[in-house]
């Protein structure tokens, strides 16, 4: 199929979308596979184009996923890429000062319950986790 068919088609696709007339059709314009009716953009592609698009959005994008996505895709590989994580921290002292602030010791430390417990002995502070 030759473009002009291909661009023919795809405005017909609008046109049926929007419920145009043929009169009406005559207000799309284009721009490759972006077609504006008034104020409106559109995109029309085809099949294999919209998962092109939509792939490179993501690709471009992956960063903004929630974290629980990203591990559920990451799996094993989330423990590989620390370092990278860790090479764009501005600040490791204030990362970390902020996390405890957030969660507390409790939450980095006991693996089991994230408690952190304080016992006195001899006028020392002594901090317990539990891990297991």
């Amino acid at each position: 199929m030759n473009e002009d068919t291909i661009k023919n088609e795809k405005v017909r696709a609008l046109q049926n979308h929007l419920d145009l007339d043929d009169e009406e059709v005559n207000n799309i314009t284009f721009n490759g596979s972006e077609f504006m009716h008034g104020d409106r953009e559109y995109l029309v592609l085809k099949d294999e184009e919209a998962d092109k698009r939509a792939e490179e959005y993501i690709k471009d994008t992956a960063w903004a996923f929630n974290p629980s996505f990203l591990s559920a895709h990451t799996g094993e590989k989330c423990e590989d890429s620390n370092d990278a994580v860790l090479s764009m921290i501005k600040d490791f002292d204030h990362f970390v000062s902020d996390a405890i602030s957030s969660d507390g010791r409790g939450h980095f430390i006991a693996t089991y319950d994230h408690d952190e417990s304080i016992e006195k002995i001899n006028n020392t502070e002594y901090f317990i986790y539990r891990t297991n």
